[in-house]
Protein backbone atom coordinates (compact mmCIF):
# COMPACT_ATOMS: atom_id res chain seq x y z
CA UNK A 1 0.00 0.00 0.00
CA UNK A 2 1.72 3.52 -1.39
CA UNK A 3 2.20 5.94 1.51
CA UNK A 4 -0.22 8.73 2.65
CA UNK A 5 0.75 11.75 0.67
CA UNK A 6 0.72 14.59 2.65
CA UNK A 7 0.93 18.44 2.15
CA UNK A 8 5.16 20.29 1.48
CA UNK A 9 5.66 22.74 4.21
CA UNK A 10 6.71 25.59 2.50
CA UNK A 11 5.68 29.17 3.94
CA UNK A 12 7.46 30.34 6.05
CA UNK A 13 7.08 33.05 8.92
CA UNK A 14 7.27 36.58 6.55
CA UNK A 15 5.14 34.23 3.85
CA UNK A 16 2.67 33.53 5.86
CA UNK A 17 2.81 37.15 7.11
CA UNK A 18 2.41 38.61 3.72
CA UNK A 19 -0.50 35.97 3.04
CA UNK A 20 -2.52 36.97 6.15
CA UNK A 21 -2.01 40.67 5.02
CA UNK A 22 -3.12 40.22 1.55
CA UNK A 23 -6.41 38.77 2.36
CA UNK A 24 -6.71 40.73 5.16
CA UNK A 25 -6.22 44.10 3.58
CA UNK A 26 -7.56 43.12 0.09
CA UNK A 27 -9.24 46.40 -1.96
CA UNK A 28 -11.65 47.35 1.31
CA UNK A 29 -9.67 49.77 2.41
CA UNK A 30 -8.97 51.26 -0.68
CA UNK A 31 -12.61 52.53 -0.47
CA UNK A 32 -13.62 51.99 3.12
CA UNK A 33 -11.78 54.99 4.34
CA UNK A 34 -14.16 57.38 2.66
CA UNK A 35 -17.52 55.89 4.41
CA UNK A 36 -15.69 55.52 7.92
CA UNK A 37 -14.43 59.21 7.88
CA UNK A 38 -18.55 60.37 7.13
CA UNK A 39 -19.66 58.73 10.26
CA UNK A 40 -16.22 59.36 12.44
CA UNK A 41 -15.33 62.48 11.15
CA UNK A 42 -11.71 63.36 12.19
CA UNK A 43 -11.81 60.33 14.55
CA UNK A 44 -11.83 57.83 12.07
CA UNK A 45 -8.54 56.79 13.60
CA UNK A 46 -9.64 56.06 16.85
CA UNK A 47 -12.49 54.04 14.97
CA UNK A 48 -9.92 52.15 13.14
CA UNK A 49 -8.08 51.28 16.66
CA UNK A 50 -11.37 50.16 18.51
CA UNK A 51 -12.36 47.76 15.47
CA UNK A 52 -8.58 46.23 15.77
CA UNK A 53 -9.15 45.72 19.63
CA UNK A 54 -12.60 44.13 18.31
CA UNK A 55 -10.44 41.92 15.99
CA UNK A 56 -7.96 41.44 17.76
CA UNK A 57 -10.20 39.21 20.22
CA UNK A 58 -11.04 36.99 17.86
CA UNK A 59 -7.55 37.03 16.18
CA UNK A 60 -5.50 36.07 19.79
CA UNK A 61 -8.38 33.31 20.42
CA UNK A 62 -7.29 31.91 16.68
CA UNK A 63 -3.61 32.05 17.54
CA UNK A 64 -3.90 30.08 20.52
CA UNK A 65 -6.14 27.44 18.80
CA UNK A 66 -3.55 27.11 15.61
CA UNK A 67 -0.89 27.01 17.83
CA UNK A 68 -2.65 23.83 19.92
CA UNK A 69 -4.13 22.07 16.73
CA UNK A 70 -1.99 23.16 13.89
CA UNK A 71 -4.31 21.35 11.09
CA UNK A 72 -6.10 22.37 7.93
CA UNK A 73 -10.01 22.77 8.44
CA UNK A 74 -8.95 25.11 11.23
CA UNK A 75 -12.05 25.74 12.13
CA UNK A 76 -13.77 22.61 12.28
CA UNK A 77 -10.87 21.37 14.05
CA UNK A 78 -10.95 24.05 17.01
CA UNK A 79 -14.36 22.98 17.45
CA UNK A 80 -14.49 19.20 17.45
CA UNK A 81 -11.72 19.33 20.22
CA UNK A 82 -13.68 22.27 22.31
CA UNK A 83 -17.17 21.21 21.82
CA UNK A 84 -16.67 17.74 21.12
CA UNK A 85 -19.27 17.69 18.23
CA UNK A 86 -18.54 16.10 14.79
CA UNK A 87 -21.61 17.53 13.33
CA UNK A 88 -21.45 20.78 14.35
CA UNK A 89 -17.87 20.76 13.09
CA UNK A 90 -18.23 20.11 9.59
CA UNK A 91 -21.33 22.59 9.49
CA UNK A 92 -18.61 25.13 10.83
CA UNK A 93 -16.18 24.00 8.12
CA UNK A 94 -18.78 23.65 5.44
CA UNK A 95 -19.52 27.34 6.45
CA UNK A 96 -16.11 28.58 5.94
CA UNK A 97 -15.75 26.87 2.76
CA UNK A 98 -19.09 28.50 1.35
CA UNK A 99 -17.89 31.99 2.24
CA UNK A 100 -15.20 31.23 0.69
CA UNK A 101 -16.01 30.27 -2.73
CA UNK A 102 -19.58 33.01 -2.46
CA UNK A 103 -16.95 35.63 -1.71
CA UNK A 104 -14.43 34.28 -4.76
CA UNK A 105 -16.99 34.45 -7.07
CA UNK A 106 -18.42 38.05 -5.79
CA UNK A 107 -14.66 39.33 -6.30
CA UNK A 108 -14.27 37.26 -10.13
CA UNK A 109 -17.88 39.37 -10.99
CA UNK A 110 -16.85 42.55 -10.03
CA UNK A 111 -12.94 42.35 -11.60
CA UNK A 112 -14.70 40.82 -14.79
CA UNK A 113 -16.52 44.35 -14.94
CA UNK A 114 -13.06 46.40 -14.78
CA UNK A 115 -11.47 44.25 -17.31
CA UNK A 116 -14.30 44.92 -19.68
CA UNK A 117 -12.64 47.64 -19.91
CA UNK A 118 -9.64 46.35 -21.64
CA UNK A 119 -10.85 43.35 -23.63
CA UNK A 120 -14.04 42.77 -25.71
CA UNK A 121 -15.17 39.41 -24.36
CA UNK A 122 -18.53 38.38 -23.26
CA UNK A 123 -18.49 38.70 -19.26
CA UNK A 124 -19.35 34.85 -18.78
CA UNK A 125 -15.81 34.25 -20.86
CA UNK A 126 -13.87 36.41 -18.69
CA UNK A 127 -15.12 35.35 -15.61
CA UNK A 128 -14.27 31.54 -16.45
CA UNK A 129 -10.93 32.43 -18.03
CA UNK A 130 -9.81 34.24 -14.83
CA UNK A 131 -11.16 31.38 -12.28
CA UNK A 132 -9.00 28.67 -14.32
CA UNK A 133 -6.22 30.37 -14.86
CA UNK A 134 -6.74 31.09 -10.29
CA UNK A 135 -7.08 27.68 -9.64
CA UNK A 136 -3.98 26.57 -12.05
CA UNK A 137 -2.13 28.52 -10.15
CA UNK A 138 -3.05 26.71 -6.80
CA UNK A 139 -3.47 23.41 -7.64
CA UNK A 140 0.44 24.23 -9.26
CA UNK A 141 1.93 24.59 -6.11
CA UNK A 142 1.35 26.72 -2.88
CA UNK A 143 4.54 27.89 -2.92
CA UNK A 144 4.20 29.51 -6.54
CA UNK A 145 0.87 30.57 -5.47
CA UNK A 146 1.61 32.12 -2.03
CA UNK A 147 4.58 33.91 -3.58
CA UNK A 148 2.51 35.46 -6.01
CA UNK A 149 0.24 36.44 -3.34
CA UNK A 150 2.85 37.97 -1.43
CA UNK A 151 4.26 40.06 -4.31
CA UNK A 152 0.64 41.48 -4.70
CA UNK A 153 0.78 42.20 -1.16
CA UNK A 154 3.79 43.91 -1.48
CA UNK A 155 2.70 46.20 -4.29
CA UNK A 156 -0.98 46.93 -2.23
CA UNK A 157 1.38 48.11 0.97
CA UNK A 158 4.06 50.13 -1.47
CA UNK A 159 0.71 51.68 -2.57
CA UNK A 160 -0.62 52.83 0.85
CA UNK A 161 2.79 53.71 1.83
CA UNK A 162 2.91 56.47 -1.38
CA UNK A 163 -0.51 57.54 -0.14
CA UNK A 164 0.16 58.07 3.24
CA UNK A 165 3.83 59.92 2.15
CA UNK A 166 1.73 61.80 -0.37
CA UNK A 167 -1.06 63.10 2.04
CA UNK A 168 1.64 64.01 4.53
CA UNK A 169 3.06 66.35 2.34
CA UNK A 170 0.03 67.75 1.87
CA UNK A 171 -0.74 68.61 5.44
CA UNK A 172 2.70 69.60 6.23
CA UNK A 173 2.77 72.22 3.22
CA UNK A 174 -0.82 73.23 4.98
CA UNK A 175 -2.66 72.47 1.48
CA UNK A 176 -4.95 70.02 3.61
CA UNK A 177 -8.05 70.91 5.56
CA UNK A 178 -8.32 72.78 8.65
CA UNK A 179 -10.80 70.47 10.46
CA UNK A 180 -11.53 71.46 14.14
CA UNK A 181 -11.49 68.38 16.56
CA UNK A 182 -14.89 68.01 19.13
CA UNK A 183 -14.24 66.55 22.54
CA UNK A 184 -14.70 63.24 22.81
CA UNK A 185 -16.94 63.92 25.55
CA UNK A 186 -20.05 64.58 23.34
CA UNK A 187 -22.92 61.27 22.90
CA UNK A 188 -22.98 62.48 19.20
CA UNK A 189 -19.27 61.82 18.55
CA UNK A 190 -18.57 58.57 20.27
CA UNK A 191 -22.10 57.31 18.41
CA UNK A 192 -19.80 57.79 15.16
CA UNK A 193 -16.23 56.42 16.47
CA UNK A 194 -18.45 53.86 17.66
CA UNK A 195 -20.64 53.10 14.39
CA UNK A 196 -17.50 53.92 12.28
CA UNK A 197 -15.30 51.12 14.34
CA UNK A 198 -18.73 48.67 13.46
CA UNK A 199 -17.42 49.22 9.79
CA UNK A 200 -14.16 49.04 10.04
CA UNK A 201 -14.01 45.64 11.31
CA UNK A 202 -14.56 44.27 8.30
CA UNK A 203 -11.19 45.28 7.06
CA UNK A 204 -9.30 43.41 9.68
CA UNK A 205 -11.04 40.27 8.62
CA UNK A 206 -8.35 37.79 6.90
CA UNK A 207 -6.68 36.25 9.64
CA UNK A 208 -8.97 33.01 10.27
CA UNK A 209 -8.03 32.19 6.47
CA UNK A 210 -4.47 32.25 7.86
CA UNK A 211 -4.67 29.08 10.06
CA UNK A 212 -5.82 26.53 7.00
CA UNK A 213 -2.90 26.51 5.56
CA UNK A 214 -1.28 25.39 9.23
CA UNK A 215 -0.08 22.05 7.88
CA UNK A 216 2.24 23.74 4.59
CA UNK A 217 3.84 25.81 7.50
CA UNK A 218 7.04 25.21 8.83
CA UNK A 219 7.38 25.15 12.59
CA UNK A 220 3.44 26.12 12.68
CA UNK A 221 2.90 25.73 16.27
CA UNK A 222 5.23 28.93 16.53
CA UNK A 223 4.91 30.25 13.23
CA UNK A 224 1.28 30.67 12.51
CA UNK A 225 -0.02 32.14 15.66
CA UNK A 226 3.16 34.96 15.81
CA UNK A 227 2.36 35.60 11.82
CA UNK A 228 -1.68 36.26 13.28
CA UNK A 229 -0.21 38.64 15.71
CA UNK A 230 2.16 40.13 13.26
CA UNK A 231 -0.55 40.87 10.88
CA UNK A 232 -3.31 42.38 12.74
CA UNK A 233 -0.34 44.77 14.09
CA UNK A 234 0.89 45.48 10.49
CA UNK A 235 -3.14 46.18 9.76
CA UNK A 236 -3.63 48.17 12.48
CA UNK A 237 -0.25 50.37 11.61
CA UNK A 238 -1.26 50.84 8.34
CA UNK A 239 -5.12 51.64 8.57
CA UNK A 240 -4.75 53.94 11.75
CA UNK A 241 -2.01 56.05 9.90
CA UNK A 242 -3.93 56.26 6.40
CA UNK A 243 -7.12 57.20 8.40
CA UNK A 244 -5.35 60.37 10.29
CA UNK A 245 -3.57 61.16 7.27
CA UNK A 246 -6.66 61.19 4.89
CA UNK A 247 -8.70 62.99 7.21
CA UNK A 248 -6.43 65.66 7.38
CA UNK A 249 -5.51 66.13 3.53
CA UNK A 250 -9.05 66.37 1.99
CA UNK A 251 -11.93 67.51 3.43
CA UNK A 252 -14.25 64.68 4.93
CA UNK A 253 -17.17 65.75 3.10
CA UNK A 254 -14.98 64.95 -0.24
CA UNK A 255 -14.04 61.46 1.29
CA UNK A 256 -17.28 60.31 1.94
CA UNK A 257 -18.61 60.92 -1.64
CA UNK A 258 -15.53 59.49 -3.02
CA UNK A 259 -15.70 56.04 -4.49
CA UNK A 260 -12.14 56.21 -4.72
CA UNK A 261 -10.77 58.31 -1.24
CA UNK A 262 -7.22 56.95 -1.44
CA UNK A 263 -6.71 58.39 -5.20
CA UNK A 264 -8.21 61.59 -4.69
CA UNK A 265 -5.48 62.24 -2.11
CA UNK A 266 -2.94 60.91 -4.39
CA UNK A 267 -4.53 63.31 -7.16
CA UNK A 268 -4.59 66.23 -4.86
CA UNK A 269 -0.73 65.80 -3.36
CA UNK A 270 0.81 64.79 -6.56
CA UNK A 271 -1.29 66.30 -9.61
CA UNK A 272 -1.14 63.10 -11.45
CA UNK A 273 -3.95 60.63 -12.43
CA UNK A 274 -5.21 58.29 -9.32
CA UNK A 275 -5.40 55.57 -11.62
CA UNK A 276 -2.77 53.55 -11.14
CA UNK A 277 -3.77 53.64 -7.60
CA UNK A 278 -7.19 51.82 -8.78
CA UNK A 279 -5.28 49.52 -11.03
CA UNK A 280 -3.64 48.69 -7.65
CA UNK A 281 -7.15 48.81 -6.28
CA UNK A 282 -8.16 46.20 -9.00
CA UNK A 283 -5.19 43.74 -8.87
CA UNK A 284 -5.79 43.16 -4.46
CA UNK A 285 -9.24 42.12 -5.74
CA UNK A 286 -8.08 39.30 -7.88
CA UNK A 287 -5.06 38.54 -4.68
CA UNK A 288 -8.50 38.01 -2.70
CA UNK A 289 -10.01 35.41 -5.13
CA UNK A 290 -6.50 33.28 -5.08
CA UNK A 291 -6.02 33.36 -1.71
CA UNK A 292 -9.66 32.42 -0.97
CA UNK A 293 -9.52 29.35 -3.49
CA UNK A 294 -6.43 28.40 -1.79
CA UNK A 295 -7.93 28.50 1.85
CA UNK A 296 -11.20 26.85 0.76
CA UNK A 297 -9.30 23.64 -0.95
CA UNK A 298 -7.63 23.27 2.12
CA UNK A 299 -10.62 22.89 4.41
CA UNK A 300 -12.42 20.58 2.05
CA UNK A 301 -8.41 18.36 2.53
CA UNK A 302 -8.95 18.94 6.24
CA UNK A 303 -12.69 18.13 6.35
CA UNK A 304 -11.67 14.95 4.21
CA UNK A 305 -8.96 13.58 6.29
CA UNK A 306 -10.71 13.70 9.57
CA UNK A 307 -13.57 11.38 7.49
CA UNK A 308 -15.83 14.47 7.45
CA UNK A 309 -16.15 14.08 3.79
CA UNK A 310 -15.85 11.63 1.34
CA UNK A 311 -12.00 10.38 0.87
CA UNK A 312 -11.86 11.25 -2.87
CA UNK A 313 -12.01 15.11 -2.27
CA UNK A 314 -8.63 15.08 0.03
CA UNK A 315 -6.27 13.68 -2.29
CA UNK A 316 -2.88 14.93 -2.56
CA UNK A 317 -0.63 14.98 -5.76
CA UNK A 318 2.46 13.21 -5.52
CA UNK A 319 3.77 15.71 -7.38
CA UNK A 320 2.63 19.40 -6.15
CA UNK A 321 1.92 18.36 -2.90
CA UNK A 322 -1.36 19.99 -3.40
CA UNK A 323 -5.07 18.92 -2.61
CA UNK A 324 -6.17 18.80 -6.45
CA UNK A 325 -9.27 17.05 -6.31
CA UNK A 326 -10.43 20.00 -3.33
CA UNK A 327 -8.66 22.29 -5.78
CA UNK A 328 -10.43 21.76 -9.08
CA UNK A 329 -14.04 21.35 -7.03
CA UNK A 330 -13.54 24.67 -5.44
CA UNK A 331 -13.14 26.04 -9.07
CA UNK A 332 -15.65 24.17 -10.44
CA UNK A 333 -17.86 25.88 -7.99
CA UNK A 334 -16.62 29.42 -8.27
CA UNK A 335 -17.43 28.88 -12.24
CA UNK A 336 -20.65 27.64 -11.96
CA UNK A 337 -21.70 30.50 -8.91
CA UNK A 338 -20.38 33.63 -11.14
CA UNK A 339 -21.58 31.81 -14.74
CA UNK A 340 -25.48 31.21 -13.77
CA UNK A 341 -26.23 33.40 -10.03
CA UNK A 342 -26.24 36.71 -8.73
CA UNK A 343 -24.13 36.96 -5.82
CA UNK A 344 -24.62 40.07 -4.29
CA UNK A 345 -26.93 39.17 -1.62
CA UNK A 346 -24.70 36.05 -0.56
CA UNK A 347 -21.73 37.98 -0.39
CA UNK A 348 -23.52 40.26 2.00
CA UNK A 349 -24.18 37.11 3.79
CA UNK A 350 -20.72 36.43 4.37
CA UNK A 351 -19.74 38.81 7.02
CA UNK A 352 -22.26 37.35 9.30
CA UNK A 353 -21.48 33.91 8.49
CA UNK A 354 -17.61 34.78 9.68
CA UNK A 355 -18.87 36.50 12.47
CA UNK A 356 -21.31 33.69 13.51
CA UNK A 357 -17.97 31.17 13.08
CA UNK A 358 -15.85 33.63 15.16
CA UNK A 359 -18.78 33.68 18.20
CA UNK A 360 -18.31 29.51 17.85
CA UNK A 361 -14.59 29.19 17.82
CA UNK A 362 -14.10 31.57 20.89
CA UNK A 363 -16.80 29.08 22.84
CA UNK A 364 -14.40 26.53 21.22
CA UNK A 365 -11.36 27.91 23.39
CA UNK A 366 -13.67 28.98 26.40
CA UNK A 367 -14.42 25.49 26.82
CA UNK A 368 -11.31 24.16 26.60
CA UNK A 369 -10.11 26.69 28.92
CA UNK A 370 -12.42 25.85 31.28
CA UNK A 371 -12.05 21.99 30.99
CA UNK A 372 -8.16 22.52 31.44
CA UNK A 373 -7.17 20.43 28.56
CA UNK A 374 -3.75 20.58 27.89
CA UNK A 375 -0.89 19.53 24.98
CA UNK A 376 2.05 17.90 25.26
CA UNK A 377 3.91 20.59 23.28
CA UNK A 378 4.38 24.22 24.17
CA UNK A 379 1.97 26.07 22.60
CA UNK A 380 1.00 30.25 22.02
CA UNK A 381 -1.33 31.08 24.98
CA UNK A 382 -4.00 34.17 25.68
CA UNK A 383 -5.68 35.06 29.01
CA UNK A 384 -9.05 33.47 29.90
CA UNK A 385 -11.11 36.54 29.51
CA UNK A 386 -10.37 36.87 25.90
CA UNK A 387 -12.23 33.99 24.15
CA UNK A 388 -15.33 35.36 26.44
CA UNK A 389 -14.71 38.97 25.67
CA UNK A 390 -14.42 37.62 22.04
CA UNK A 391 -17.40 36.23 22.20
CA UNK A 392 -19.55 38.58 23.06
CA UNK A 393 -17.98 40.81 20.42
CA UNK A 394 -19.17 38.64 17.62
CA UNK A 395 -22.54 37.91 19.12
CA UNK A 396 -23.01 41.93 19.56
CA UNK A 397 -21.38 42.46 15.93
CA UNK A 398 -23.78 39.91 14.26
CA UNK A 399 -26.65 41.53 15.79
CA UNK A 400 -25.57 44.65 15.06
CA UNK A 401 -25.14 43.31 11.24
CA UNK A 402 -28.30 41.96 11.14
CA UNK A 403 -30.25 45.27 12.55
CA UNK A 404 -28.74 47.23 10.10
CA UNK A 405 -29.92 45.46 7.29
CA UNK A 406 -33.27 45.41 8.43
CA UNK A 407 -33.78 49.25 9.25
Amino acid sequence: MPPQQTLKRSISLPLLTLYGLGTTIGAGIFVLIGKIAGVSGVYAPLAFLLASLLAGLSAFSFAELSSRYPESAGEAAYVREGLGSQTLALIVGLFVVTAGLVSTSAIIIGFSGYLAEFVSWPPVISRIAIVVILGFLVCWGVAISVALAAIITLAEIGVLLIIIVSGAELIVMGDGPVETAASLGGDEIWLGVITGALLAFYAFIGFEDMVNVAEETQNPTRVVPYAIVLTLICTTVLYVIIAAVAVNAVPITDLAKSDAPLSLIFEKASGFSGKPISAIAVVSVLNGALIQIIMASRVLYGLSRRNLLPAWIGAIHPRTKTPIAATLFCTAIVIILTSTFRIEGLAEATSIVALTIFAIVNLALMRIKWMRIETPDQYFSVPGWVPVLGFLASVALVGFDMWRRII
